[in-house]
C-alpha cells in the first residue's frame, strides 16, 4: 500500500513537471515578478514626476509672470482630480469588462478597485501596481491640455472640463486601445500614448482654444516667455521622466524596456537638434525655449512606436518631429490664428500622429524594428494607424466641443477682461509668484 501511495505521487509530480515544459507561458502568467513589479513602480514615480513638477515647470516658464501660479494650479489640481475620478470611476471604465459593450467601454466592476486585493496579478506584476502606473498617464494626458487656456480660463471650468474629458474622453480612448476594444482587436500599434494621451490631449487642445478664443492682443502683443529657465528645468524633468513613460510601458524589466529606453533618448536628442538648426537658419540665432521644445516634440513623437522601432527608426521620427511640429507651431498661430497658448497641438498632437504613422514603417524587422503583427504588411499596418488616429481625433474634438460649449453656458468659461488684465495669479488664487517690492 505504502509503495503503491508512492508509485501515485511520483507519477503525479512527473506529469506535473511534463505540463510545466509543455505550458511554460501559463504558468509564467500568472507569478509575480519581483523584478517587473520594482521598475514598474520606480516607473510610475517617474511619469508622476513628469506631471509634477517637470510639466507645471515647463509650462509655468512660458507664460507671463502674473500667470504663473495659476498655470501651477492648473497642473497640481488636475493631478489630484484625475488621481480621485482614476480611483472612483475611470480606471473601471478603461480597463474593465463591458461585457456586451466591452468593444466600446469597459464596465463598473473595478469602480474602487473593487475585488481588487494585494494578491491580484495583471500579468507578472500586481494590479494595484499597473493602477496607479495607468494612474499617471491619466494624470499628465488633462494636464498635456493646460497649455493650451492659459492666462484666460477660470479655474472652476478647468476642473470641470478635466474630470468630465476624463470620464467621456480618456477612458474610452484608452479602453479602445489598451483595454481590449475595438482598436486593440483591429492590431493598432500604440505602445505608450501616441494615441491614448498625445493625439486626445492635442485635438482637446485645439478645439478648446477655438472655443475660449484668444488672449487680449493676441496674435501682434504676447510677450515671450517669462523664465525659460524654469521653462528648461521642466524639459529636464520631462525627459528623464519620459524614460519611466515609454519604457515602462513594457510593463517589464526585460529588453523591451531597454530598447524602449534607448530610442526614447535617441528621438528627443536629434529631435532638439533639428529643432535648434532649424532656427539657428531661418533667425540666425537657436533659442534655448526652441531647443527644448523640439525636446518635447522628439518625446511626444516617439512614444507611440517606443516598443517596436529601433535606433533607426528613432533618429527619423526624430527628425520629423523636429521639422514638422515646428512647421506647426508658425501655421497654426499665424496662419489659422488659433491661440493654443503653448502648442499643445503642434507639439503633442502632431508628433503623436507622426509617431503613430511611421511605427507602420519602422516597425519592420528591416529597419531594426520588432516586427509587424503577422499577417499585416505595411500598408495594411498603415491603414490600421490611420483609422485610430482619425476615430480618436474625432471622439476627442466632438467630446471638447460639447463639453467647452455646456461649461461657457453654465458656470461660465473664460475670466473678465479686468481679471484677464491683473492675471490670474491674484484674480483667481489671490497670490503672487514674485514679490518684487
Amino acid at each position: 500500500m505504502v509503495l503503491a501511495g508512492f508509485g501515485k505521487r511520483l507519477i503525479a509530480t512527473i506529469a506535473l513537471i511534463f505540463a510545466f515544459f509543455i505550458n511554460k507561458s501559463a504558468f509564467a502568467a500568472d507569478k509575480l515578478s519581483s523584478g517587473d513589479t520594482a521598475w514598474i513602480i520606480t516607473a510610475t514615480a517617474l511619469v508622476l514626476f513628469m506631471t509634477l513638477p517637470g510639466l507645471a515647470l515647463f509650462y509655468g516658464g512660458l507664460v507671463r509672470a502674473r500667470n504663473v501660479l495659476s498655470v501651477l494650479m492648473h497642473c497640481f489640481a488636475v493631478a489630484c482630480l484625475a488621481s480621485v475620478a482614476w480611483l472612483i470611476l475611470v480606471y473601471s471604465l478603461a480597463f474593465g469588462d463591458g461585457g456586451t459593450l466591452n468593444q466600446y467601454i469597459g464596465g463598473l466592476e473595478k469602480v474602487f478597485l473593487n475585488e481588487v486585493t494585494t494578491e491580484t496579478l495583471s500579468g507578472t506584476i500586481p494590479e494595484t501596481v499597473f493602477f496607479i502606473f495607468q494612474m499617471t498617464f491619466a494624470i499628465i494626458t488633462p494636464a498635456l491640455i493646460v497649455g493650451a487656456f492659459p492666462e484666460r480660463i477660470k479655474f472652476s471650468a478647468v476642473l470641470l472640463f478635466s474630470l468630465f474629458w476624463l470620464i467621456l474622453v480618456y477612458a474610452p480612448a484608452c479602453h479602445w486601445v489598451w483595454g481590449g476594444g475595438w482598436l486593440a482587436e483591429m492590431g493598432v500599434m500604440d505602445f505608450a500614448g501616441g494615441i491614448v494621451v498625445h493625439v486626445t490631449a492635442g485635438v482637446s487642445a485645439l478645439v478648446l482654444a477655438v472655443v475660449l478664443g484668444p488672449r487680449r492682443g493676441f496674435p501682434r502683443d504676447i510677450r515671450p516667455p517669462h523664465n525659460p529657465g524654469m521653462t528648461v528645468a521642466g524639459a529636464c524633468m520631462l525627459w528623464v521622466g519620459w524614460f519611466g513613460f515609454n519604457a515602462g510601458s513594457a510593463l517589464a524589466a526585460d529588453g523591451g524596456a531597454g530598447m524602449a529606453m534607448v530610442v526614447t533618448h535617441i528621438s528627443a536628442a536629434v529631435a532638439s537638434l533639428v529643432w535648434a538648426l532649424i532656427e539657428w537658419i531661418k533667425f540666425g540665432k537657436p533659442s534655448v525655449v526652441g531647443i527644448v521644445t523640439g525636446t518635447i516634440a522628439g518625446l511626444a513623437s516617439i512614444t507611440p512606436a517606443s516598443g517596436f522601432v529601433g535606433p533607426i527608426g528613432a533618429v527619423v521620427i526624430g527628425v520629423a518631429a523636429g521639422i514638422i511640429c515646428q512647421w506647426f507651431t508658425t501655421w497654426i498661430r499665424t496662419t489659422c490664428k488659433i491661440d493654443d497658448s503653448l502648442d499643445v497641438f503642434a507639439v503633442h498632437g502632431v508628433g503623436g500622429i507622426i509617431g503613430t504613422l511611421l511605427v507602420a514603417v519602422f516597425a519592420a524587422a528591416e529597419f531594426g524594428g520588432v516586427g509587424l503583427p503577422e499577417g499585416s504588411s505595411t500598408v495594411d499596418q498603415f491603414y490600421v494607424q490611420i483609422i485610430g488616429v482619425i476615430t480618436v481625433a474625432i471622439l476627442s474634438g466632438v467630446v471638447t466641443w460639447i463639453l467647452a460649449k455646456i461649461i461657457s453656458a453654465t458656470v461660465g468659461l473664460r475670466v473678465s477682461e479686468e481679471e484677464e488684465i491683473d492675471g490670474l495669479d491674484i484674480s483667481a488664487h489671490g497670490e503672487r509668484g514674485y514679490d518684487l517690492t
